[in-house]
């Protein structure tokens, strides 16, 4: 079975994004399609790192973690905010903390904002940032506009049965990414 790390990349106070990690953290589990952790950005409280953790002279047990979780994921799920047509400096942060727990794993952006277009701005950097890392990015995308109307803080969706149908081409694609890689690999 995959495991999918899930990072929830939003630290701010009332944030909306974190719903749509707990919306496929469900989603996933309840369908049995892989083992889930969600790696919350805002429980770590981490510093702005100066260097890569390879560098970093005394690493703290969670920034440890945070790499193992990373690097023994099949998988990995960004859900994103979008600020001012970027992403947030705390996913910025823990991208540049790791290397080589990015190299050739798959990943798929789940992209958020409070208008009409879903985050569709932070798209292109994010994919740029991490394929310059040597992440394999996925294909697809999961655009949520309008956040307040789409998912309430638990993560459950006001349309379910469209966002489970746009969930399953999104997962989807994730998996079979996961499995392209295995069996590149076997």
């Amino acid at each position: 079975m995959s495991k999918i790390a899930i990072i929830s990349a939003s630290v701010r106070r009332g944030r909306k994004s974190h719903s749509v990690a707990l919306y496929f953290k469900r989603f996933l589990e309840d369908r049995q399609l892989a083992e889930v952790a969600i790696l919350d950005l805002d429980a770590y409280d981490f510093p702005i790192f100066e260097e890569r953790l390879r560098f970093i002279e005394n690493p703290t047990a969670q920034m440890l973690s945070f790499a193992k979780q990373i690097e023994e994921a099949t998988g990995v799920i960004i859900v994103t905010p979008e600020y001012n047509g970027g992403y947030p400096a705390s996913l910025k942060n823990v991208i540049d903390l790791l290397y080589a727990e990015w190299k050739r794993k798959p990943i798929a952006i789940a992209t958020v904002s409070a208008g009409a277009f879903g985050g569709a701005q932070v798209i292109t950097s994010l994919q740029f940032s991490l394929w310059k890392i040597g992440a394999l990015m996925v294909p697809a995308m999961f655009p949520v506009p309008t956040i307040d109307k789409a998912f309430n803080e638990e993560g459950v969706p006001a349309d379910p049965e469209a966002m489970d149908k746009k969930a399953g081409v999104f997962i989807h694609e994730l998996l079979y990414w996961i499995k392209a890689k295995q069996r590149a690999e076997a």
